[in-house]
């Protein structure tokens, strides 16, 4: 497109040692040095560089371009500068409109050329920070940040139907996808995810039905399906065998396979896995290598190994990555240590983000949480037969109702024997009973009588 389009007001603001009268014979500046320019003042004022990206884009007509420009490259090279610009400036949300704009350019290029650019375009967009605006919660603004990227993400693969872009538009489902889990929209994500699983395995495509395969996993172990998620861990293991798996997804498909290990309580396996996926991702400098670090944490907390915390989180590797996310798993490493709940609490509100927020380690720091609340309430109880809830609650620093309501359960699954006296506000605790063996004894006996007629009446039978 050589023109603005319809509607898009024309740029004013371009220097005037850059607009020059279009005549052959008279010198001017040229559109590759426009472009380095424009490249320059990106990383130095983007508001300055705004404009000359623009300006490539929506009409060059009175730059100069020599043989030794390719046109087509440098408007693509605008594009992606430009989007970043916008980003750069807090903007993200105009690269949807921007790319609608561009529709018409990408009907004169390539498909192979429009897929790279605009998927290119979109990876800037969902690689982009979230923007915190004042008074406004860091929750609320990540959750219209990744609402921001699911409409660029809708609107390209509504293009990509009318223009019958197939291959374009799997990918940017499979990126929708993720970003509806990131939403914890899981149920709307595994039914595109099913419907994209199906058309996938018809192309033979075994690549992209790796990612999409892990996306499944993500999305089954989400909705608490083990059985499912561990089946398509296995598929996209069984996929993975057969092609060429870069750094990257191998890295991946470890650390989805970590976090199915540890969802079934196999905490060493986990830590095997998270090690692997923290290695690759440290060589290739993916911040994801922090989550991984993390839950290999994690893990050592779970088996009960808090004391290996500190010395893990020292090595030279893990120190690349120190920060709040390694601080707040040493915070509970050093309360379960000490069996403190107090100290439990006081790092899941210091640390809400890395914690609370995190739903992998949320899950079972819950059940960490219960198990340490478990042992404490039987410790303080366990030299008493008959105690008031106040005091016990007193003890253990806790609202009266919490501890009621655990003591109750307890009682329920059998793991304390006793009864609560709601009159009388107390905990009666019964005595272990000695178990009767004469009903054991009484079971033996008639079991050898049984074998010894049996045996009587296959002699018998002989002598017949």
């Amino acid at each position: 497109m050589d023109g603005p389009p319809t509607g898009e007001p024309v740029v004013s603001s371009i220097p005037a040692s850059v607009v020059s009268a279009n005549n052959p014979a008279r010198e001017g500046p040229t559109l590759a040095s426009v472009l380095e320019r424009a490249d320059a003042l990106a990383e130095t004022s983007p508001l300055s560089a705004e404009p000359l990206y623009r300006h490539i884009i929506h009409g060059h007509s009175d730059l100069v371009v020599t043989p030794a420009d390719d046109v087509n490259a440098i408007k693509q090279a605008a594009i992606i500068g430009l989007a970043d610009v916008l980003i750069k400036c807090n903007r993200a949300f105009e690269v949807a409109s921007l790319t609608k704009t561009l529709h018409g350019y990408f009907a004169t290029i390539p498909k192979a050329k429009t897929a790279k650019l605009v998927r290119t375009v979109i990876d800037h967009v969902l690689a982009s920070p979230v923007v915190v605006g004042y008074g406004q919660r860091r929750e609320d603004a990540k959750a219209a940040h990744v609402a921001m990227q699911a409409h660029l993400c809708q609107q390209t693969i509504a293009w990509c139907h009318a223009e019958k872009r197939t291959f374009l538009r799997q990918r940017i489902q499979g990126r929708l996808a993720s970003l509806q889990l990131e939403a914890q929209q899981y149920t709307a994500a595994l039914s595109g995810i099913t419907e994209l699983l199906r058309e996938v395995k018809r192309l033979d495509d075994k690549a992209h039905l790796l990612e999409v395969q892990l996306l499944e996993c993500r999305a089954q172990h989400a909705l608490r399906n083990g059985p499912k998620a561990r089946a398509a861990l296995t598929a996209a293991r069984t996929t993975a065998n057969a092609i060429y798996v870069p750094l990257t997804l191998q890295a991946a498909i470890d650390m989805q396979a970590g976090v199915v290990s540890a969802e079934e309580k196999d905490y060493k396996t986990a830590y095997s896995y998270f090690y692997e996926a923290f290695e690759g991702f440290s060589s290739l400098g993916d911040p994801r290598a922090v989550s991984n670090l993390k839950y290999m944490l994690l893990c050592k907390i779970m088996v009960g190994l808090p004391g290996d915390v500190v010395p893990l989180s020292s090595t030279v590797t893990a120190l690349k990555h120190s920060g709040r996310e390694v601080d707040a798993m040493k915070a509970v490493a050093a309360a379960h240590s000490t069996r403190s709940l107090q100290g439990f609490e006081a790092a899941l509100n210091q640390y809400h983000e890395e914690l609370k927020l995190d739903t992998t380690v949320r899950s079972h720091l819950r059940a960490l949480y219960d198990t340490l609340l478990t042992g404490n309430l039987l410790r303080i109880i366990e030299p008493y037969s008959r105690v008031e809830i106040g005091r016990v609650a007193e003890l253990i620093k806790l609202p009266r109702r919490d501890v009621e309501a655990k003591l109750s359960q307890l009682i329920l699954d059998k793991k304390l024997k006793g009864i609560l006296d709601q009159g009388a506000g107390c905990l009666v605790v019964f005595d272990e009973a000695p178990v009767a063996k004469t009903y054991q004894y009484a079971i033996d006996t008639l079991t050898n009588m049984d074998k010894v007629l049996n045996t009587l009446f296959e002699k018998a039978a002989t002598l017949r």
